[in-house]
């Protein structure tokens, strides 16, 4: 959502934005932070604590309001390894800052359970670093969970973790079935959180893995599918729809579906924070196990790096953006090399992409030479909303991302919207819709360029003139004209329908139709707003002296006065002072004839 000031330069489209409203917050991820025993002064107690000091001060540098840690804290599970991290975690209580682990399989024993309750009291409400986060809550059956298994919740948001080790009652059930007895819990959890709130599962084994067999339900993916189908279902019913884990050593993430086929939810396996990384098994772990019933359809990988994760929650909208570094064996982001560190890394970071959703959107999954014609959407109904399409009208998902297993990836995009009323209630120039987030049209891990494609918009009823669709940044930057912010292409304003073979960087407004449209290849925020295009002469206002200079150029061809030929047909003929004259500023815009 926006707030504070926003300031439209007709001109050139030039907006200051604000962050979002009051309730938006964010909060960190990070995934394994193992070490061996060598490098001990820099990694004391198998903790890898050299890369955990240069993560830290990006979360207090982004001012989340808590971290989450997705387990294997240690190497070796010792209570001197979960100390080490707890000391660590003060860098973060002294900011103001919560921290909120949950074990891995390097710390499987009722010892170590103790010792992580022993250390982070905040997982069960206590002590003075919960961090603003509320209604702290643990499975009372099966015993032997509190705190280690648990929820909180922290705005319009809960947070769900899922333990599945040896419990503190010294309760030993085999991994590969721990969390079992557990899933009605979480069920239950996220079926009675508000309806419009969101909801994050998180554990330190994944839905299905990439490197390792086990994941958080069995020893291998097609293990317990009734439980799969009740944690998969219960999440995407109730708006979690992302699970976050670990375990791999590597970015992936991937739509994962029930087994039944009726639910899905994103599995983010997030970056080593490790001296180690692995690499997919080839055919994958889907492949493998699940070929005659597949389940996932990978997104996005990147192997061989270091990195974390800024959440930001704003409203009903959630932006994800990952931060990597070369992970220092030599290689460099994007094609890293494997390796075991033997010290601790220099660590450069870098953003490498940005996704996210919205509770009042919609997610279309683009598969590999599909076309982008099937995403369409509208704002909400309601007081301040201006009610404004989305349509894409031309665009094919050309370029592709193969992963390391041969496997393609598809494009996640997803919709959201902020209303119009919020916007300009804040702003001394308005906008003339609401404003489009969109998510997922990225190509490739580390560009922000798309493929090419068209995006309308409508406008509000009483709008009129010179209008075109503005974009930037998801949750940052400034407005401007959406050509500005291609990826190449030729800069050309028409008056009119888009036409099919119209290049990237043309866009226009129709004024039959009461939309906006433009050729893009980026993603982001984008909203209508009113512009000078029209105005030949630069006098700040578009009116007869501006169909003089087009009346003064008749039958000529358009390279002699290329802003003259609004229907963008070659030519400057009468045909283009009546485009014109559609979207006169003032009155006195009579047509010569």
């Amino acid at each position: 959502m926006l707030k504070n000031g926003l300031l439209l330069a007709a001109l050139g489209f030039s907006i200051t934005v604000p962050h979002a409203f009051a309730e938006a917050f964010k909060f960190g991820v990070m995934a394994d932070t193992q070490w061996t025993t060598n490098d001990a002064t820099n990694n004391p107690n198998t903790v890898a604590l050299g890369i955990i000091n240069q993560i830290l001060p990006e979360f207090i540098e982004a001012q989340v309001k808590f971290v989450v840690q997705v387990g294997d804290l240690t190497d070796n599970g010792s209570t001197g390894g979960l100390d080490t991290w707890g000391v660590a975690a003060q860098t973060l209580y002294n900011n103001g800052i919560g921290f909120y682990p949950v074990r891995g399989n390097h710390e499987p024993s009722a010892t170590a359970g103790n010792s992580f309750l022993s250390n982070f009291p905040q997982t069960r409400g206590l002590g003075s670093n919960v961090a603003g986060a509320v209604n702290h809550a643990s499975p009372t059956s099966p015993v032997g969970l509190t705190g280690l298994t648990y929820s909180f919740d922290y705005g319009n948001t809960r947070f769900i973790a899922i333990d599945q080790f040896t419990r503190t009652s010294g309760t030993t059930p085999s991994t590969n079935s721990a969390a079992l007895d557990q899933i009605s819990w979480v069920a239950q959890r996220l079926d009675n959180k508000p309806v419009d709130s969101h909801g994050f599962v998180f554990a330190h084994k994944e839905l299905i893995g990439q490197n390792h067999t086990d994941n958080l339900l069995g020893a291998n993916p097609s293990n317990n599918p009734n439980e799969r189908n009740m944690l998969i279902g219960a999440m995407a019913q109730n708006n979690a729809r992302y699970f976050l884990g670990g375990h791999d050593h590597m970015h992936h993430r991937a739509i994962v579906k029930s087994p039944d086929g009726l639910f899905s939810v994103q599995n983010i396996i997030h970056s080593s924070d490790s001296y180690k990384f692995y690499t997919p098994k080839v055919p994958s772990k889907d492949q493998t196990y699940n070929n005659s019933n597949r389940q996932e359809m990978p997104i996005a990988q990147e192997l061989n790096s270091i990195g974390y994760y800024i959440f930001t929650v704003d409203g009903p909208r959630l932006t994800v953006d990952h931060y990597a570094s070369d992970n220092g064996c030599g290689g460099s982001l994007g094609a890293g090399k494997d390796c075991d560190l033997k010290a601790t890394p220099s660590l450069s970071f870098a953003k490498r992409e940005s996704y996210g959703y919205s509770l009042n959107g919609k997610e279309f999954i683009i598969q590999p030479g599909a076309t982008f014609t099937s995403v369409a959407d509208s704002s909400p109904v309601g007081t301040g909303w201006a009610g404004t399409r989305l349509a894409i009208l031309g665009g094919t998902n050309t370029i592709s991302t193969t992963l390391y297993d041969g496997r393609v990836a598809i494009q996640d995009v997803n919709t959201g919207w902020t209303s119009q009323s919020e916007v300009n209630n804040a702003s001394t120039t308005q906008l003339k819709s609401d404003v489009l987030t969109l998510w997922g049209m990225e190509n490739a891990i580390g560009s922000e360029e798309a493929d090419t494609y068209v995006l309308s918009l409508n406008y509000a009823n009483h709008s009129s003139g010179s209008l075109a669709i503005v974009g930037k940044p998801l949750n940052s930057g400034t407005w401007d004209k959406v050509a500005n912010r291609n990826f190449g292409g030729n800069k050309k304003f028409v008056v009119g329908a888009w036409k099919a073979g119209y290049g990237l960087g043309t866009y226009g407004v129709d004024p039959v139709r009461r939309t906006a449209w433009a050729v893009v290849n980026r993603g982001g925020e984008f909203a209508v707003a009113q512009g000078l295009d029209g105005d030949l002469n630069n006098d700040g206002v578009i009116d007869s002296r501006d169909l003089a200079l087009v009346n003064q150029n008749l039958n000529k061809e358009a390279n002699v006065f290329p802003d003259a030929d609004f229907d963008n047909d070659g030519k400057i003929t009468v045909l283009d002072t009546r485009k014109l004259a559609l979207i006169c500023s003032l009155t006195n815009c009579a047509i010569s004839q």
